[in-house]
């Protein structure tokens, strides 16, 4: 499969930010963990009770959405209709369960419906 263009991969990546965004929210509401999320262009922040954040963004010249988080950096590449750790090749929503679990000390499971 050939890379996307630029414009391409910016409105994958806009639009798996605004859907992170939505499950992480739902999420949090069903679980009852306070995490706060806002998003600013290609930036999507999660905010938790401690301080700790996880920021998410897209990288365009290299074709990933980028995560920070306690846990440490993570790079995920868009193949096969999802995004995947680079160097794990774990799924993206299955790892931010994790990172978001681990950071509001709540099971949280982000759903990538």
């Amino acid at each position: 499969m050939p890379p996307l263009t630029e414009s391409e991969f910016l409105a994958l990546a806009d639009a798996e930010l605004s859907r992170i965004e939505s499950i992480v929210e739902i999420a949090a509401d069903e679980a009852d963990a306070d995490i706060e999320v806002s998003r600013v262009g290609n930036v999507l922040t999660l905010e938790f009770d401690d301080g700790s954040k996880i920021i998410v963004n897209s990288q365009a010249p290299m074709q990933e959405l980028w995560v920070a988080a306690r846990a440490g950096g993570f790079h995920f590449r868009h193949t096969d209709s999802r995004w995947t750790d680079t160097r794990s090749g774990e799924e993206l929503y299955v790892a931010l369960s994790r990172y978001v679990s681990q950071q509001c000390e709540v099971d949280v499971t982000l759903a990538a419906n």
